[in-house]
């Protein structure tokens, strides 16, 4: 069954009392099947985002809960911080994450804001996706006049989509909430190095998409009005952004604070470079950027290809190394250090489910120590798919030397493309490494399973029967890998660095004895599985894989030999 979440990022007006943040953002978690991956809280903005994740099932219920306890905790009509807010729980949107839908968003936003005003009596608007009403899609709009101007509430233009139509003495303590449903949107600051809120605001309206007004004469001019009677205006450089410039005590600068309401549209990358060039053209520099909340994986990786293109710079390095890249790049550590396994939503929630490699996660020395001990596992399956990562390891190094060699810069991109293809290989086979494991001990705890009646009989063998399978597929995968990866070595053994040839010779050695490995260990349970057909089918499959390897590896080891004899 696959996973079904969706994340949501409540937005609280309280950023400076940690003990009243934790007792908000901890009633998440007592509702079954949400995890609370992030709490991030704003000294001068007077405002924390939490991140949390759920199934549909659930989300509702943790969310209503948090924005219960922010109205017990926060007194609105005492808050006072930098960032535009309206309530308690300022914004509260749903974003599809895994196996849902903006449909189910949408649906637990009207659900929630049902219970919201129902049951806490707490007013405020659906927006974006969720919103019922055209104009209230923007979040901005629902939030004119922020908290000191809900008396609107009252106004038939303005009356809430859930909860009491008037600014009574409840609402004045709680504020009115924004209930939405949105796709993923990131929250980002880019810092200056000035003070000035003036300055960092003129930049802020370069970029956003609404821009500014329009006036005669430029700047202090009379305001440009269109037919309607309405402020004209000049639109900024950048679709998808929302955007003021402000002044943060705390850091002593100026930062642009930015919304990407689509990446897809405007990256991050995007909007730091043209914030940069914006930045100079008005007498200033960017120092750094910082990310608010959590932000996908890919915001980072699209980042660091961005960069290294720039650089004409290999693009087939490992996942660490980009992270790196792209943290240099944008200046994520400018103000504090980045840490992405607590600011990616990927890596949060690998680490919250215990997704880990133990065995790819070793030091050299600590798997060989594990491999050579008693226990039968890692055995010789995990090893052929290590023994291949490191073949396609090498012959992805030959192609990151290849794109670095003085004079060989218009080739760069070439060999990027073949490290890009190695690096997704070594990856795969990595992960490889643990599967084959897992295989091994599947099967011994079909093994394991009862046998005392027919019913436990009949159960025990099916599952001996699927586990057998599944130990004759993940070798298989790991040998079909293995030789797509002499693609890798040939081709750097022909047109690579030539300094490195014997680089990619060893390479080809290993994926060789990788694909043999393999096909051994598909051959060794081939005889336990009564699908003969499908047995018959793999086993034929091994003895192809197997001469194919020996042929390519001769290839290689030529190629070599020639370019060693001169």
């Amino acid at each position: 069954m696959s996973v079904r979440l969706i994340e949501c990022v409540p937005n609280i007006s309280e950023g400076r009392d940690r003990a009243k943040i934790d007792a908000i953002a901890a009633v998440v978690e007592t509702v079954e099947g949400v995890r609370l991956l992030d709490v991030d809280p704003g000294n001068s903005t007077h405002r924390t985002v939490i991140t949390f994740v759920g199934p549909p099932e659930t989300i509702v219920e943790a969310a209503f809960r948090l924005i219960a306890k922010a109205s017990e905790l926060i007194d609105m009509s005492k808050h006072h911080g930098e960032h535009p807010r309206m309530g308690a729980t300022d914004v509260c949107p749903f974003v599809p994450v895994a196996g849902v839908t903006m449909e189910d968003c949408k649906a637990a936003a009207h659900a929630l804001g049902k219970r919201v005003g129902e049951e806490l009596g707490i007013p405020g608007y659906f927006y974006e996706e969720a919103a019922r009403q055209p104009e209230r899609r923007n979040l901005a709009h629902c939030r004119r006049g922020e908290y000191e101007g809900l008396e609107k509430l009252s106004d038939p233009a303005w009356t809430p989509d859930f909860g009491p139509a008037e600014f009574n003495a409840h609402a004045r303590k709680t504020g009115a909430t924004a209930i939405g449903a949105r796709d993923f949107l990131v929250a980002y600051n880019i810092n200056l190095n000035s003070t000035s809120t003036r300055r960092a605001n003129a930049v802020a309206f370069d970029l956003r998409e609404n821009g500014r007004v329009k006036r005669e004469g430029g700047v202090g001019g009379k305001v440009v009005n269109g037919p309607d009677g309405q402020p004209l205006r000049d639109p900024g450089m950048l679709k998808c952004v929302k955007g003021i410039g402000w002044y943060i005590e705390e850091y002593g600068i100026a930062q642009l604070s930015l919304n990407l309401t689509n990446i897809s549209v405007t990256s991050v990358h995007t909007a730091f470079d043209a914030a940069c060039e914006r930045a100079i053209a008005r007498g200033m520099r960017v120092t750094g950027s910082e990310i608010v909340g959590l932000i996908p994986k890919r915001v980072l990786m699209d980042a660091a290809d961005h960069y290294l293109r720039k650089q004409e710079r290999s693009l087939g390095i490992s996942e660490s190394e980009k992270i790196k890249v792209a943290v240099k790049s944008l200046g994520l550590d400018d103000l504090a250090p980045f840490n992405a396994r607590k600011r990616v939503i990927e890596y949060l929630l690998e680490d919250a489910a215990g997704d880990t490699a133990p065995l790819a996660a070793m030091t050299l020395t600590g798997f060989a120590e594990e491999t050579s001990s008693e226990s039968p596992a890692p055995g010789g399956g995990s090893i052929a798919a290590y023994v291949g990562a490191l073949g396609v390891s090498l012959g992805t190094m030959v192609a990151n030397l290849s794109a670095h060699k003085r004079g060989w810069d218009d080739r760069w991109e070439a060999f990027s493309e073949v490290a890009e293809r190695g690096m997704a290989l070594q990856s795969r086979l990595l992960a490889l490494v643990d599967e084959d494991t897992a295989a091994f001990d599947a099967i011994m705890a079909a093994f394991g399973m009862p046998k005392g009646n027919e019913t436990q009989k009949a159960e025990r063998t099916a599952a001996i029967q699927a586990a057998t399978l599944g130990a004759m597929q993940t070798p298989l995968e790991v040998a079909e890998l293995a030789l797509q990866s002499m693609e890798v070595m040939a081709d750097m053994a022909e047109r690579g660095n030539p300094n490195s040839v014997t680089d990619a010779g060893v390479g080809a050695l290993c994926a060789r004895t990788a694909v043999l490995g393999a096909v051994m260990n598909v051959r060794v349970n081939a005889g336990d599985l009564k699908d003969r057909t499908t047995a018959d089918a793999m086993l034929r499959r091994c003895d192809e894989l197997e001469r194919e390897a020996e042929s390519r590896e001769r290839t290689v080891r030529d190629r070599v030999a020639v370019v060693l004899a001169g």
